[in-house]
């Protein structure tokens, strides 16, 4: 059986915390993982980087889950998605922000880069986990 991961900044969003609503979706597991970027390629300078991976049968999606999200916070997730795939030679399937707060700048960006945006974890489409 083919597992896909699925990357999720984990945070907590009134109440119910966002791994426990993505973890209603079938078949879905969410593991925390903490790498060191020393080459810098994400912040300019060598740093941890933070994912939550969802693991899933045969698809990779890369989330950041926030309560906003500027113009700058969709470029740094977009350099965190590329350098998670080029670490471990995997392309996204999707990529996806949850984020009740997105300025119309941010949106643009989204756009731009093909990310996903919803309000919140119980309004993500189960069509994007097929």
């Amino acid at each position: 059986m083919c597992l896909g991961v699925f990357v999720v900044g984990l945070r907590v969003l009134s109440g119910e915390s966002s791994k426990d609503i993505l973890e209603e979706f079938p078949g879905i597991k969410v593991i925390n993982v903490v790498e060191y970027d020393d080459a810098g390629e994400v912040f300019g300078r060598p740093d941890q980087i933070e994912l939550d991976l969802i693991i899933r049968d045969g698809l990779l999606i890369i989330c950041e889950i926030k309560s906003s999200m500027s113009k700058s916070d969709m470029y740094a997730f977009e350099r965190k998605v590329r350098f998670y795939e080029q670490r471990h030679n995997r392309e996204a399937s999707r990529i996806l922000v949850i984020s009740a707060m997105v300025d119309d700048k941010a949106r643009a960006v989204a756009e731009s880069l093909g990310i996903l945006v919803y309000s919140y974890a119980h309004k993500v489409d189960s069509a994007i986990f097929a």
